[in-house]
């Protein structure tokens, strides 16, 4: 069974997944910068507590699955969502709903998945890819990070979709549960409710662990992890920080520059907010995160290693909470 179905390569695996799933619903006008802008994608969160590879848990982008959920339900279109104890009835389900010519999104790990570069698999379980037929005993599959579509096994697929550890799929499954044409009305009511989401969690959530506090926390830890935790169980945080920017779907610099497009886009939908003009305070973000990641990169290599590096360090991320603050309370003051 092998479902009419177009890949398109995206920046991440979510937002990718999102847009595609929409294609038909929207006519293609739901973008991968709208998906991620609609489903409030832009995030950060440091958990010291939590450990993902023997690291603090750093995210850059909001928990997996929402942007799909959140997309969705701002556009008003009704989702069917499914978890499994059961690996045979999380394959019978797949199979019924490619019988029904539904292509897919599944959340995954990366570890196991046999098209991926030996440096790029570890153990990560929120990735997203889509599975839009079986033919010749194999699943076709969508992963829009590759350029073109590929195949799993039954039993690679299953590996993946009962992947163990921290944020374990449990076979999750995902799809919109019609096809409701998207109008223009919903798609401008829809970024305004993402902007606004995505004002408060990076403005307004208590605490100093996320949003632009976390950001700025975070930059002020890292001036500290050099006497607390010894040269190298520091420069492997740092390693983990930019693990997490960088390898995980698109990391930090490049979610900003997926906002910063969003808001390009966006501006067409609601033109006279400035939104064009907001857009690259996000991409002057997101060069900011990746002159961060090289400079943390040349302490985890040993190129560098001072007090003074790790206090340039912090202050590059001190730096970028102020800049993602300034843009997002200028978002907040639009007038809708």
């Amino acid at each position: 069974m092998k479902i009419e179905f177009e890949h398109r390569q995206a920046a991440h695996c979510e937002s990718g997944v999102t847009s595609n799933l929409l294609r038909v619903n929207s006519n293609g006008k739901i973008t991968e910068p709208l998906a991620f802008g609609i489903g409030a994608g832009l995030f950060f969160a440091h958990i010291p507590f939590i450990k993902i590879n023997n690291g603090p848990a750093i995210a850059f982008r909001t928990l997996p699955g929402h942007i799909f959920n959140r997309t969705c339900k701002s556009l008003g279109i009704p989702v069917i969502r499914k978890k499994f104890f059961s690996k045979e009835k999380a394959e019978l389900f797949l199979q019924e709903c490619l019988d029904n010519g539904k292509p897919v999104g599944c959340q995954v790990g990366v570890y196991y998945l046999p098209y991926f570069p030996k440096e790029y698999r570890f153990h990560f379980n929120a990735h997203n890819l889509i599975v839009y037929g079986h033919e010749d005993n194999k699943f076709l599959i969508s992963d829009p990070i590759m350029e073109n579509p590929t195949t799993l096994g039954h039993y690679e697929l299953e590996r993946v979709r009962f992947a163990k550890g921290a944020l374990a799929p449990k076979g999750h499954i995902y799809f919109p549960k019609t096809t409701t044409e998207i109008t223009d009305d919903q798609i401008r009511l829809a970024i305004k409710k993402g902007i606004k989401k995505n004002v408060y969690n990076m403005l307004s959530i208590p605490g100093s662990f996320a949003g632009v506090s976390g950001i700025k926390n975070t930059g002020i830890k890292i001036k500290k992890w050099r006497d607390k935790l010894g040269l190298e169980k520091a420069g492997l945080y740092l390693a983990q920080l930019v693990r997490m920017q960088e390898e995980i779907g698109t990391g930090g610099g490049g979610f900003r520059y997926i906002y910063g497009a969003f808001l390009q886009e966006a501006d067409v939908y609601l033109p006279g907010n400035q939104l064009a003009d907001i857009s690259g305070i996000f991409t002057k973000a997101g060069d900011m995160w990746r002159t961060s990641a090289v400079h943390a990169a040349g302490i985890f290599k040993g190129r560098l290693g001072s007090q003074q590096d790790f206090d340039t360090m912090g202050d590059y991320l001190i730096e970028i909470a102020e800049v993602e603050k300034k843009a997002f309370e200028t978002l907040k003051k639009i007038k809708w």
